[in-house]
């Protein structure tokens, strides 16, 4: 079993980078996994971690624990008071700009006996702030249009919904390359082709917090992972002034 990379840790809480396609934890829809950022991080630092919050499957970056349930509390209660600051990058389809998403959510179901008798969850105010970091036009013939057209894109949600980021830039029509529930199928197809791009392009980066015991502010910092990484230096080559 691989080792999870720690970027920080101390006697309260553990941080790592998480790699694209690790659960955070036990999940009815992922039978036969057997690998789990919870369980493997508790083995490998040998004491119980509580998650605070959590990234999707295919998302990677910083993601932090608790190593007590006192913490846990008072870390879970700055999320909830939105004093905890995250942001993301991504690769998204066209040439994106920057602005405010205020579009509510709803969390999806993931009991399908829930889904085949109609129930579902409302739609709960969802916010995030964007803006492009780069513009890309490749020489890759789209449709009617002899190239094709990508954004990097720095993402700040101001609340905490299932899947936010993923279902926001889908919604302004700027959907992120590897994303096979909300993306394009076209798109994802040329990234793994030309670019042997095989994961959501969405990495969490940046997530600044205060601590739950000394009170001191901490700010955690990473680039996108290794894989996420070459893909956007190799876009480089084709960059646009935005």
């Amino acid at each position: 079993m691989s080792q999870l990379r720690i970027i920080y840790q101390d006697d309260d809480i553990v941080v790592i980078d998480k790699p694209s396609g690790l659960l955070v934890h036990r999940s009815k829809m992922a039978q036969g996994v057997k690998e789990f950022a919870l369980q493997m991080l508790r083995d490998q630092i040998g004491q119980r971690v509580y998650p605070v919050h959590r990234l999707d499957r295919p998302t990677s970056g910083i993601l932090v624990f608790a190593l007590s349930e006192q913490v846990l509390a008072e870390i879970s209660r700055q999320f909830e008071h939105c004093e905890v600051h995250k942001s993301y990058q991504c690769v998204v389809r066209g040439f994106a700009g920057e602005g405010l998403i205020d579009h509510p959510l709803k969390d999806p179901v993931d009991d399908r006996r829930l889904l085949k008798k109609g129930i579902t969850h409302e739609a709960k105010d969802a916010v995030s702030e964007y803006k492009t970091l780069a513009h890309y036009e490749m020489p890759w013939p789209s449709g009617k249009f002899a190239t094709t057209r990508y954004s990097l894109v720095e993402v700040y949600p101001k609340t905490g919904r299932r899947h936010q980021i993923r279902k926001h830039m889908d919604h302004i029509a700027h959907p992120i390359i590897g994303d096979t529930r909300y993306g394009q199928g076209t798109h994802n197809r040329m990234f793994r082709e030309k670019l042997n791009s095989n994961r959501l392009l969405l990495a969490a980066t940046r997530l600044e917090m205060m601590h739950p015991v000394t009170k001191q502010s901490l700010l955690f910092e990473v680039p996108p992972a290794e894989e996420m990484t070459s893909v956007i230096q190799a876009l480089q080559a084709f960059q646009v002034d935005c």
